[in-house]
């Protein structure tokens, strides 16, 4: 597999993800004045120009993954925007968020969601965006079917740790730290597992899911200890 062509197909994903952090902080999704540390785009600038920002982040995201520079078989980039979309969509990552927002009461009054409803809304959010991010590499280098289900397995378990790291950051960090506003999650209902299962219970399941992404992994061997280290790095973030 090229590097290069690996990296182009990173960025293309990069710019779904900031698309959606531009849209997400918009005040009438999570109204959030802090982003990375510095003011939202809607806050920098206006809102019109953050939905136009995203608006062009997420057209900008398809047009790179379709190059000629991320694959010379056009089957592979084929199956690239398929997936891409698919995990951005109504199926992945804007249906979590209209999910989410519903279970906040935004449309027809608020709903408490169980354990396995938290989970389907936040695999179809970021849990979406790093699932690809893990068979985006198997796509490029045409790997073999038992190959593509161990990584489809990988980032099925650390898109759900992600988000239970996240959600416990929320709980316990602070905006200095994180570069964002924390404690928000719970000031708006959110449907977290946190909120859930609470703090000790939910580090339990984040711990779980970093063994069951090991266990997906051992085919590998060794040259997986990179993604090992990243499903550690998840969990242990600060940030």
């Amino acid at each position: 597999m090229d590097r290069a062509g690996a990296l182009m197909a990173g960025a293309a994903l990069e710019l779904i993800h900031c698309y959606s952090l531009v849209h997400d902080d918009l005040p009438a999704m999570d109204n959030d004045d802090l982003r990375r540390g510095r003011p939202t785009v809607h806050k920098a600038f206006d809102d019109a120009t953050a939905i136009l920002a995203g608006d062009a982040l997420l057209t900008l995201a398809f047009d790179v993954m379709a190059r000629t520079e991320v694959h010379a078989d056009p089957a592979v980039r084929t199956a690239l925007v398929l997936e891409l979309a698919r995990a951005s969509g109504l199926g992945g990552m804007a249906g979590g968020q209209m999910l989410d927002l519903a279970a906040e009461g935004r449309f027809e009054g608020k709903r408490a969601l169980n354990e396995n409803e938290i989970i389907t809304l936040q695999a179809m959010k970021t849990g979406a965006l790093i699932r690809f991010a893990c068979n985006a590499g198997a796509i490029l280098g045409k790997a073999d079917n038992a190959t593509r289900t161990s990584i489809a397995r990988y980032g099925s378990a650390i898109g759900q740790a992600f988000q239970i790291a996240d959600d416990l950051l929320d709980v316990e960090g602070d905006a200095k730290t994180l570069g964002k506003a924390a404690g928000k999650d719970a000031a708006a209902g959110k449907a977290t597992l946190v909120a859930t299962l609470g703090v000790d219970r939910a580090r339990a399941r984040l711990n779980e899911l970093v063994a069951e992404a090991n266990a997906a992994l051992a085919p590998f061997g060794s040259k997986s200890d990179m993604l090992r280290a990243t499903a550690r790095f998840i969990a242990e973030r600060k940030a």
